[in-house]
């Protein structure tokens, strides 16, 4: 798992713990609207006045069917196409209260114990980190003496990776030939050019050349201590 990866987990568990929290609000809020709605007009049907009294509110809360609304849910004179009309209202933190956050709120928890787990653990240090002449090999990637990655072809990689771990960097072309082209019944030429076009992305991110042997043999060697 790269770096950036359990972020982006973190934070698609942050979006769908949104998105549950909002959706279930919603459903809340039209439970609720239906509700007082209803017990608004039965309301009006016995009081058909647009002031509020204590009776209104007393009528408006008996009609209620949602026992948590009793109280809470209350009126007010609004205008409509030029006509005071009464309506009912709930406090947003009511309507909170009566959702269901519970799949929201595993989401977040499941966000939280991700990110602590696998977003903040301190990087524990390459012990297979290899370095020579100002290039280095570490968790499968090449970087400059700047830290930056030096982007090689799949087959570049192979054999520079086949240097790095071969004994004083030299490898004979036969064993080249049998790590990259096992199948291949004349992979000179393949090599030749395979050599030819890495010498100068070495050359441009490192210290490093590809000495020949006489087309026997290459070596990788630092030009600091040839």
């Amino acid at each position: 798992m790269n770096r950036k990866q359990p972020f982006f987990v973190f934070w698609a568990l942050v979006l769908s713990s949104l998105i549950a929290s909002i959706s279930s609000y919603k459903s809340a809020q039209q439970y609720v609207s239906a509700d007082m709605q209803q017990a608004l007009e039965l309301t009006l049907l016995e009081q058909p006045k647009h002031v509020i009294t204590p009776d209104t509110i007393q009528s408006f809360n008996g009609h209620l069917q949602i026992a948590e609304l009793r109280g809470k849910a209350y009126l007010q004179v609004g205008m409509q196409q030029r006509e005071l009309q009464l309506e009912a209202h709930c406090p947003t933190v009511t309507i909170l209260t009566m959702s269901d956050q519970r799949p929201a709120m595993a989401l977040a928890s499941m966000a939280l114990i991700w990110i602590l787990a696998f977003g903040f653990r301190p990087h524990r240090a390459d012990n297979n980190k290899l370095t020579f002449g100002q290039l280095t090999l570490s968790d499968g990637r090449f970087f400059d003496a700047a830290m930056r990655e030096v982007k090689f072809t799949p087959m570049q990689y192979q054999l520079m990776e086949l240097f790095f771990v071969a004994p004083d960097h030299r490898l004979s072309k036969e064993e080249i030939c049998d790590a990259l082209w096992p199948k291949k019944e004349d992979p000179n030429e393949t090599l030749y050019t395979l050599i030819r076009r890495l010498k100068p992305v070495l050359e441009a991110h490192s210290r490093l050349h590809i000495v020949s042997e006489r087309g026997r043999a290459y070596t990788l060697t630092d030009s600091q201590l040839s």
